[in-house]
């Protein structure tokens, strides 16, 4: 008689699997609404509606959450998406766009965070170049740099890191300061302490200043003629821009 019971078991347990495989695949269970939320600025109606006729397969308890995410992820500005599903027949669908911050040399762009990621966009944006792997003490730097240069109002608008560590900066697409590899921060600071008594009484443009110095800068005066050569004609070979050197 056990036999026989385990066997009625068996069947029973074998009957509501079938049964239940047949309900989770029926279509009498289809996903009949969609709803993607999110601050959506560059994602288009039209490239959601391509995933959802074309990528989302199943119905609303076999459809795959996961691949369903990685398909909305695949649309350029996506940094990340969540899907929930919501009985009967809903699927929530919620979307995070990059915010562009940066660009990434000429080939992507970079997040407030420093991620990396493709897409175009026609923004000025301020262009950070260094070894891959720095793109977020890249951003960093460039934030705080920002907020030390608000004093003078002047906005960096490219900046190199080099293999060495060195740091550079081109400021309103004018004005390349050398910073060097000791205290970035700190030399950007005291030149920026030090630029009202200095370098903004200058008569005369200057397109480069050098802050590898342990207690002053230079700067590159291209239209600077030394005294002795002050009266002599135009006509004359023109001379080689000199550096002079302020103390801080």
């Amino acid at each position: 008689m056990w036999i026989a019971n385990l066997l009625t078991g068996l069947a029973t347990l074998v009957l509501f699997y079938a049964l239940l495989f047949l309900l989770v695949h029926s279509p009498l269970f289809p996903v009949k609404r969609i709803k993607v939320d999110g601050e959506l600025a560059h994602i288009t109606r039209e490239q959601l509606q391509y995933v959802i006729k074309n990528e989302l397969k199943g119905t609303f308890f076999t459809l795959d959450l996961n691949k369903t995410r990685q398909d909305f992820e695949k649309l350029p500005w996506v940094r990340r998406v969540e899907v929930r599903r919501r009985w009967p027949d809903k699927l929530e669908v919620n979307i995070e766009e990059h915010k562009a911050f940066a660009r990434w040399g000429s080939s992507a762009l970079l997040n407030q965070y420093g991620e990396k990621f493709d897409a175009a966009s026609n923004e000025a944006l301020p262009v950070l170049e260094g070894p891959e792997g720095t793109e977020r003490l890249m951003v960093e730097g460039l934030v705080r740099l920002s907020e030390i240069l608000k004093s003078l109002n002047r906005k960096p608008t490219h900046l190199w890191l080099s293999d060495r560590r060195a740091w550079r900066v081109e400021l309103d697409k004018t004005l390349v300061i050398e910073v060097g590899r000791e205290e970035p921060l700190e030399r950007i600071g005291r030149f920026v302490k030090a630029y009202p008594n200095s370098l903004a009484l200058l008569d005369q443009p200057f397109e480069y200043v050098d802050l590898r110095y342990p207690n002053g800068f230079a700067v590159r005066l291209p239209q600077y003629i030394p005294a002795e050569n002050r009266q002599v004609e135009k006509t004359v070979a023109p001379v080689k821009p000199l550096a002079v050197k302020a103390s801080m």
